[in-house]
């Protein structure tokens, strides 16, 4: 039997610790729970500033390596142009599209040269005469019939490249990989590019890359939009990222470009229109004047000093023409 003294003790202690069950019972729970979530905050907290602290890194390695090709491109820019601007013959007959080799255009040049010294002779202007005619006709019109036809496909090239680019944006969208989009535009373009995205898809057949293969065409058609997209291309290889989002980007600016000369165009047109009527001016009052009066004109062709005129004349004649053409082409 406990005591007497003993008996109030008991009461409080078990009293006490009925009370102190009933509390933890119903408290523990969300004391546990909410210590949880304290932790599972704390964990998310943590790996949220780890992805952004690696996030952050893989950003500055990207922009870094950015960085890196666009300097290596720049040097190679660089390297080109030390090298010389102009292109050689063989890169402008290839470039034409003309099929021919060196040996073709001599031979053109020779032929052209010998079918104006018959023609001269023809005339009666004597051999020194048709020699001369020979020698600058043989040499300026293979070379003016060259360019042209390079000029030509050059803005053929530029018309129908973003279209292109489109193909493969939407290519890559759709899941296709870059080789077939290539394949695509291969078989489906329009010329001159079709024939330029097939010399490329036969170069990666070859197990070139496609960076390397995308910057021969650069070599093959020296336009800002290839160089552009050579850039791109470039990049994306040795850096990642989405390369479906940066062409997009890419036939935004070329389409831009595109309207942007056709504004130009339209702008210097009246310009062009006063420099011809500017430049013919002369020849037609010349001509006028010769109808109306032949003895008023005849002493320029026939004094030293009215011959002395005609080329004076010819030649600030020839300086305002290229004035003006200065003047009214804009470099885009």
């Amino acid at each position: 039997m406990l005591s007497a003294s003993l008996f109030p003790v008991l009461i409080f202690f078990l009293a006490s610790s009925f009370v102190g069950g009933l509390m933890l019972a119903a408290f523990y729970p969300r004391t546990v729970k909410a210590s949880a979530y304290r932790q599972r905050f704390e964990r998310v907290a943590g790996h949220t500033q780890i992805n952004r602290t690696g996030s952050a890194d893989e950003s500055r390695d990207r922009r870094r390596s950015v960085e890196k090709t666009l300097r290596d491109i720049e040097e190679q820019q660089k390297a080109h142009v030390r090298k010389g601007r102009k292109p050689k013959l063989e890169a402008r007959l290839r470039q034409a599209g003309l099929g021919w080799s060196t040996r073709a255009y001599w031979v053109a040049c020779a032929g052209t040269g010998l079918a104006i010294y018959v023609l001269v002779a023809l005339l009666g202007l004597g051999a020194f005469a048709a020699l001369g005619f020979a020698t600058a006709g043989g040499l300026y019109l293979p070379h003016f019939h060259v360019n042209t036809t390079r000029n030509r496909r050059l803005k053929r090239f530029t018309a129908e490249f973003p279209n292109a680019v489109d193909v493969i944006v939407r290519g890559l969208k759709a899941g296709l990989p870059m080789t077939d989009c290539l394949r695509v535009i291969a078989a489906e373009a329009q010329e001159p590019v079709k024939g330029e995205f097939l010399t490329i898809a036969h170069d990666q057949t070859l197990g070139l890359p496609v960076d390397e293969a995308v910057e021969r065409l650069c070599e093959r058609m020296p336009l800002p939009e290839a160089r552009f997209f050579a850039i791109v291309i470039t990049i994306q290889s040795r850096t990642g990222g989405s390369l479906s989002e940066a062409l997009g980007n890419l036939s935004k600016v070329l389409r831009e470009r595109k309207k942007m000369k056709a504004k130009i165009k339209a702008m210097s047109a009246e310009a062009k229109s006063s420099a011809g009527i500017i430049g013919a001016l002369p020849f037609f009052v010349a001509g006028a004047v010769y109808l109306t009066s032949p003895d008023y004109m005849s002493l320029l062709f026939t004094t030293m000093t009215g011959k002395m005129v005609l080329v004076g004349s010819a030649l600030w004649m020839g300086i305002g023409t290229l004035l003006m053409r200065k003047m009214i082409n804009f470099d885009f």
